[in-house]
Formats: C-alpha cells, sequence, structure tokens
C-alpha cells in the first residue's frame, strides 16, 4: 500500500518533502526569510532606532583618532546600535540593514531574469534545433569565452554618473547570467524533445510553445529550481565584490560591499576593527542562508537520491 502511494507522488513533491527533511535546508530557509523579511522591513527598523542612513554625527567621531568613532565597540549606543561609521558618523545600523536591502533586490531581480532567459534559450534551442541552436550555442560560447570582470568594470567607469548603478548591476549581471543555465537546460531539454509524451503532443497538432511550456518546462523543474538558488548567493556576492571594487551601488546609497571595503583600512591600522564586523556578518550570513537552502534543493532533486528512497 505505501509503495504504491509514494508511485503517485510527483518527483518535485518527494523533492519538497525531501528538502524539508534536511535540517540543513531548513535553517538556511529559517535565515533566508528573516533576512527578506528584515531587508522589505528595513526602513520600518531604520525608522524604529531613531536614526537614518545619510544624516553625518561629527560631534560622535575623535579627531585625534583620524575621525574613528569615540566609545567602545565602534560607537555602540543605545541610539546607535551599531555604531557609527567612521569620518561621516553616520548610523552603522541603518546602513547595514538598508545594505542588505539592496543587495538582495539586486540578487533576486538578477536571478529571476536570468532564470527566465536562461529556461527559455536552452528549452526553445533543444526544441527547435537547426540553425537557431547553432546560433545559440555560438553565443553562449562567446558569452563563457568573454571577460566579464573587466567588462563590468570597464562598464561601471564609462557608464554616464546619472543612469542608476543599481539597475546597471542587475543589466550585466543579467547578460552574462543566464548563459550557463541555458547551456544545463538545453542539454537536459535535448534528451526530453525525443520522448514519447512530446513526440504524441507534436502528433496532436500542439505548437511549439505548447511543448515547451506544457511538456518540457514541468519536467525541468528541478534543474531550474536548483540553479536560481544557488544563483543568488553568488549574485550577492558579485554585487558586494564589484562595490568593493568601487564599480558598484555609490554612495550615499547603502551597499554591504561597499561598506566593507571602507572598513579595509581601518581594520589594517587597528584604529577601528568593529566597523567591519556587522556589514560582513550580514553578509556572511546572506550567502550562507542561501548556500545551505540551495544545497537542500541540489540534494532533494538528486536522481540518485531519488532512486535510493
Amino acid at each position: 500500500m505505501s509503495s504504491s502511494v509514494v508511485a503517485t507522488v510527483s518527483p518535485t513533491r518527494q523533492a519538497l518533502r525531501r528538502v524539508r527533511r534536511d535540517r540543513s535546508a531548513r535553517f538556511g530557509a529559517w535565515l533566508v526569510a528573516a533576512l527578506i523579511v528584515i531587508a522589505v522591513a528595513a526602513p520600518l527598523l531604520v525608522k524604529l532606532s531613531g536614526q537614518d542612513a545619510y544624516t553625518y554625527h561629527i560631534d560622535l567621531l575623535d579627531p585625534a583618532k583620524g575621525g574613528a568613532p569615540k566609545g567602545a565597540l565602534g560607537g555602540v549606543s543605545a541610539d546607535h546600535w551599531f555604531g557609527v561609521e567612521p569620518l561621516t558618523g553616520r548610523d552603522l545600523f541603518s546602513i547595514v540593514v538598508l545594505g542588505l536591502r539592496t543587495s538582495l533586490a539586486i540578487a533576486i531581480v538578477a536571478t529571476l531574469i536570468t532564470t527566465v532567459v536562461g529556461t527559455l534559450v536552452g528549452i526553445s534551442a533543444a526544441y527547435f534545433g537547426g540553425w537557431y541552436d547553432g546560433v545559440m550555442s555560438r553565443l553562449l560560447d562567446f558569452l563563457f569565452g568573454f571577460p566579464q570582470l573587466v567588462f563590468m568594470i570597464a562598464l561601471g567607469i564609462i557608464v554616464p554618473a546619472e543612469f542608476p548603478r543599481w539597475l546597471l548591476l542587475i543589466l550585466v549581471l543579467s547578460v552574462f547570467g543566464w548563459a550557463g543555465l541555458a547551456r544545463l537546460i538545453r542539454g537536459q531539454a535535448r534528451s526530453l524533445a525525443t520522448r514519447e509524451f512530446v513526440e504524441a503532443a507534436r502528433s496532436v497538432g500542439s505548437s511549439g510553445w505548447h511543448v515547451i511550456t506544457r511538456e518540457l518546462l514541468p519536467n525541468l523543474l528541478g534543474p531550474v529550481l536548483v540553479i536560481a538558488t544557488m544563483a543568488i548567493p553568488g549574485y550577492i556576492g558579485a554585487e558586494a565584490a564589484l562595490s568593493f571594487l568601487g564599480v558598484g551601488v555609490p554612495p550615499p546609497t547603502p551597499s554591504l560591499g561597499r561598506s566593507i571595503s571602507d572598513s579595509i583600512v581601518w581594520v589594517y591600522t587597528g584604529t577601528d576593527p568593529w566597523f567591519m564586523v556587522f556589514p560582513g556578518m550580514m553578509l556572511f550570513l546572506a550567502v550562507l542562508g542561501f548556500t545551505l537552502l540551495g544545497d537542500g534543493v541540489r540534494d532533494a532533486f538528486d536522481v540518485r537520491l531519488r532512486r535510493a528512497n
């Protein structure tokens, strides 16, 4: 009885059950949910703290220490929960929660775009084949061989400052991010395109769009979810790295990567080592949460584990 019930459960539902049983994945999911809540409620949290990320508090800085915060732990107090930023005295708690909001927004939007584009390109190339598949294959080879980091840095310098940097980051990350998913989906979709259910759909006159969205896409949901979940921490790190290099989100817009970049000199000289702690911790938690969740999703859709169960 139990074996027949299990047999009727779809592979996707079995995978989701496996995710719920995975302690690391559950912890990652809770951590991701908490960070998303913090990011969404960031303006409210900043308002509750009684501070903002743009007001300078020069009176809280010590000129004798080169503009480092007065007091212990980087100026932590009842008014400034994470202390203040050196040289400006801006509230570090506001900078960190709003910086998390910036990083997550860029990463999630870029992931949505690359997932949709990569999935559709990969499936359509496998289904239609011919010259279209050849053109897409050459384009994928070009994107994989292109010096992406150099191009991103150069583009960040060339594009006028009036153009929103958050939008530029999303566009650049999306342009180069869909190629890996498209290549993976193309390979798996080619093996599905010759299966009986696809041939049956063709024989009854179904359109190509119907076959792609109703026959092929549901059977590729697992790999798509795995790649999308694993891509988010990569985009968070990429945004932080580009902000670290000075071509990301410009000041005064809060950014975790730029805060970490600015804190390097203070940590190196030992003047204010606490400046890095809270931005670095928030970035670490964001990457950790999505990585644990992504690992759990990947293991849940693993065919070998499915057969073992």
